[in-house]
């Protein structure tokens, strides 16, 4: 079995949004930047909502405000560009079969083809990823224009289990799967699977399913390379009990009724 010591250093939490006495924490998340407001409302990049602002064109209750730090709630305030209100967007939930070769970004500097390329809708233009997946993984993947939901899910507190098909060259034994259990530490990071189970094994390779509860940056090819094994295929078959199904490969779907009301349920936004 392999042994590896570890140590844990401080990890710098995420600024968050000030949070009234009383509040619960989906409520706290209504009150964001206004830069940020005109983003999660579907009207803007924030990009282009901070030079709103600065411009003079965006107003909270009628009045013209040019402070891009300023706090509003999107659900009390009233916001308006060019003194036309601001409405929120239909909130809009999507599966993608990510194909490799796709990156996990909207625009990408060096030109490769990004994840977008398969929505294909100008309404998509506002929706974002859950999560990511590297250009070499495939598999599920969620978008939405629901940012609240997005940051839920996300969150380490949720403990939302993603599922994966790994394909490795060798032959994956008992005790690479003890390691990948007790976890092992690489850049600093202690990196640790929830469940892993050998699928099957052919003369040169395996197929294992890897449960992760936290997904750091590359784990799961980062764990293997510590094991001495190279990754070959990558797959993520499930978030929760949202599964892959039959969906092709680089083909889009909505979400089913139920199936965001399980997401909403999972995060503490519906009873």
């Amino acid at each position: 079995m392999v042994q590896h010591p570890w140590r844990l250093g401080a990890v710098k939490q995420p600024r968050r949004s000030p949070k009234r006495q009383g509040e619960t924490k989906a409520e706290a998340g209504k009150r964001v930047t206004l830069a940020r407001a005109l983003s999660k409302l579907g009207y803007c990049s924030r990009t282009q909502a901070e030079k709103l602002i600065a411009d003079g064109r965006v107003s909270v209750g009628g009045r013209t405000t040019t402070d891009l730090s300023r706090w509003v709630d999107i659900d009390a305030d009233r916001i308006a560009v060019d003194g036309v209100t601001i409405a929120a967007e239909a909130k809009t939930y999507l599966m993608l079969n990510k194909p490799r070769g796709l990156v996990t970004t909207r625009d990408d500097p060096e030109g490769r083809p990004t994840v977008y390329s398969c929505l294909g809708d100008a309404d998509a233009r506002f929706l974002s990823p859950v999560g990511r997946l590297d250009k070499a993984s495939e598999g599920l993947l969620l978008f939405t224009n629901d940012t609240v939901l997005a940051q839920r899910l996300l969150d380490p507190e949720t403990h939302l289990g993603k599922v994966y098909h790994v394909q490795v060259n060798g032959i994956f034994g008992d005790d690479a799967l003890a390691g990948m259990i007790e976890g092992v530490v690489e850049g600093g990071e202690r990196l640790q699977a929830t469940n892993v189970q050998k699928l099957r094994s052919g003369d040169r390779n395996s197929w294992i399913e890897v449960e992760l509860q936290e997904g750091r940056n590359r784990q799961i090819r980062r764990m293997l390379d510590v094991l001495g094994f190279e990754c070959l295929r990558l797959v993520r078959v499930s978030i929760g009990e949202i599964t892959l199904g039959d969906l092709a490969k680089g083909e889009v779907r909505p979400l089913t009724e139920a199936e965001i009301r399980y997401l909403r349920q999972r995060t503490g936004l519906e009873v």
